[in-house]
């Protein structure tokens, strides 16, 4: 029997800020109301007033609630019901699961349920959840009921989307707690590091600014300005416009607000043709102006438990809806920049003590922040941090993925230790692996990085201007013809996706694989089966004139758009989206396999295990064994990895 339920609590500590851990664990929070319902039974609601009921308090079943781990940690803390943490299941997990957007509201958008989330949560809980100005809570009957009809709304409306969908399979409902354990083991964090850091403010806004400046060519003088919006969609391809049109009143209007923003980027990525490096460059430092280093050090420091200084929960499972993969919250540490400081230790004991800091430890503060992010986690005193990660795993994935003979034969480089980078170039220039320079290795590996998901001279440009290569179109071109011709199994492969996710756009309820994926359509969404048997999904897809669409979950409608924003599915993003959902299986049956050995894991990022342990040469040989034996449906993937020992993380 399942149990569906809400909470409604207050609470004088600010859940935004403060994070859900410390907010559950807060003296001050209490619980409002609960409702709740068993299967398909009538939604009721308990009031604190009322006795606790005792066919809820008994429930050994499965637990439903949308974002979980908050229901959860009030039972847990508030509460004082010890729930195992197995019995619970997150709607909103199950919703990215399904390639869905992970919010109550907007699931019901997309998916047209027929149940939708009530809008007037926003208004009750800052009436009811937030102490008033007096510090005093609001005693307010009326409005009390209205919260309770608005929390037996969302218990139906999450019922309603919830049995809607495909249910997690049991390896992702696994997979889902290993993640909240995770989360509930949070990372230590340099709390005095974090606080200092914050002090720097004024400068790293000043150098963002500047950055706005550099890029622009003077002509935007801050991300402020109101020029900055034009400059933008001047810039832009036709599919980034209209990302950027939203509807008021059901009018349409241009903007890069947060959401926009948010859109541009992922697109960005995708396709720089659309929205430029320059472009892109310019919308970060908009994001980074409320988000830079300072604002994560802060960020982490409001997170960090008074006592302990641990920062927890900062992993939302299948957060990455395209490929499942996971993504972070609060701390935000898919985001830290992979540059590390050289002296961490020097640089903090500066930051620390309030010296300065530039040009001793860097030519910007921007840049000696943002080379601390990283080190301000670290290992508990008496423990060690044992990070390890895999050795190009996307460019093993990608022509094993492909199942084809030539693809087999690129697999043979990385068996026999070759370095790929530099075979890319000798077939490239013509010259003996033994011969190739450093500069002509670099061009190999921008090839690799570049060319591997069908990219182009414009993925090439974009990945050079990272590394430091920069080249004419035609002279680009001629890298990107040389990676294929050295790479014969890649075009056929592309190929053979685009043929079977078409095929199955056009005959429905028929399988058609390619390499080692199986496309089918229901009518609705269009499925791809992986190696591993998870299915993935592009929700809602059809053939259109210009070829197949699909809705995005992590683009976001304005308020009164009439259709969710679609995107185009190419051969070079289904390629992309398979190896990055073949890599991430292959994240979390290691991370499954650690969990269940007992291993303290503490952080994952992509590619990246961070275990914290007491013996760390036994647990560095241990996770190494791991990442470097593939599963049972991977079988023939040469994968390596690297390990390394630290007291605060870096690379």
């Amino acid at each position: 029997m399942k149990l569906w339920l809400d909470f409604e609590t207050r609470s004088r500590c600010d859940l935004k800020g403060r994070g859900v851990y410390n907010y559950a664990q807060d003296a001050s929070t209490e619980v409002l109301c609960m409702s709740y319902a068993f299967d398909n039974g009538e939604v009721v609601t308990w009031r604190p007033s009322d006795p606790f009921p005792e066919q809820v308090r008994n429930h050994t079943g499965q637990i439903r609630a949308h974002n979980a781990a908050f229901e959860r940690l009030i039972f847990w803390y508030v509460l004082q019901i010890d729930f195992k943490l197995e019995q619970f299941y997150c709607t909103a997990s199950q919703a990215r699961a399904n390639c869905a957007p992970g919010s109550l509201e907007d699931v019901g958008r997309f998916s047209g349920a027929s149940m939708k989330k009530d809008h007037k949560g926003g208004a009750l809980i800052r009436l009811l959840s937030i102490p008033q100005a007096d510090g005093q809570f609001r005693d307010d009957p009326a409005k009390m009921a209205e919260m309770v009809a608005y929390c037996e709304q969302d218990v139906r409306a999450m019922r309603a989307f919830s049995q809607a969908m495909r249910d997690l399979s049991d390896t992702e409902l696994a997979d889902y707690h290993v993640n909240e354990r995770i989360n509930d083991r949070g990372v230590l964090l340099d709390l005095p590091l974090a606080q200092a850091a914050v002090r720097y403010a004024d400068a790293e806004m000043t150098e963002i600014q500047d950055i706005v400046r550099e890029v622009t060519a003077g002509e935007i003088s801050s991300v402020r300005s109101p020029k900055m919006r034009g400059w933008v969609l001047d810039r832009v391809g036709p599919e980034a416009t209209k990302l950027a049109t939203v509807y008021k009143d059901g009018v349409p209007k241009m903007s890069i607000d947060r959401n926009v923003r948010a859109s541009l980027l992922v697109l960005a990525e995708e396709n720089p043709a659309e929205v430029p490096p320059d472009v892109a460059e310019v919308i970060q430092c908009a994001d980074d102006l409320w988000a830079s280093s300072v604002a994560k050090f802060s960020r982490a420091a409001s997170l960090a438990d008074e006592e302990d200084h641990r920062v927890r929960g900062a992993f939302v499972f299948a957060g990455g809806a395209a490929t499942g993969r996971a993504s972070s919250f609060g701390l935000q540490v898919h985001n830290f920049p992979r540059v590390c400081a050289d002296d961490p230790e020097t640089v903090r004991h500066a930051i620390v003590r309030g010296h300065q800091i530039v040009p001793l430890h860097g030519k910007r503060v921007t840049d000696v922040l943002k080379r601390m992010l990283r080190p301000s986690l670290m290992a508990s005193p008496g423990k060690s941090l044992v990070v390890a990660d895999w050795a190009s795993v996307e460019a093993r994935v990608t022509p094993w993925a492909s199942d084809r003979p030539a693809g087999i034969d690129k697999l043979e480089l990385f068996r026999a230790g070759e370095d790929v980078y530099k075979v890319n170039a000798a077939a490239t220039y013509r010259v003996p692996v033994a011969d190739v320079t450093k500069a002509q290795r670099q061009v190999g590996k921008v090839q690799e990085l570049a060319c591997g998901f069908a990219g182009g001279v414009g993925a090439f440009a974009a990945m050079g201007r990272i590394y430091g290569v920069v080249m004419a179109e035609s002279e680009a071109l001629r890298m990107v013809n040389a990676w294929r011709r050295a790479n014969p199994w890649s075009v056929p492969y592309w190929q053979d996706l685009e043929r079977a996710y078409t095929a199955a756009l056009r005959y429905p309820g028929r399988e058609f694989g390619a390499g080692r994926v199986t496309y089918y359509y229901d009518r609705q969404h269009l499925w791809y089966i992986l190696p591993s048997s998870r299915v993935l999904c592009y929700p809602f897809a059809r053939l259109d004139e210009d070829g197949p669409t699909y809705a995005k979950a992590a683009w976001k409608p304005g308020a009164d758009a009439k259709e969710w924003p679609r995107a185009r599915l190419w051969k070079g993003l289904a390629c992309e989206n398979i190896t990055q959902a073949i890599a991430h299986d292959l994240l979390r049956e290691t991370l499954r396999k650690l969990d269940e050995a007992g291993h303290e894991i503490v952080l994952h990022v992509h590619d990246e295990i961070v275990l914290e342990c007491t013996d760390a040469p036994r647990d560095a040989e241990v996770l190494l064994t791991a990442m470097r034996t593939p599963p049972a449906w991977a079988e023939g993937l040469p994968l390596d990895a690297e390990v390394a020992i630290m007291s605060r993380y870096g690379k």
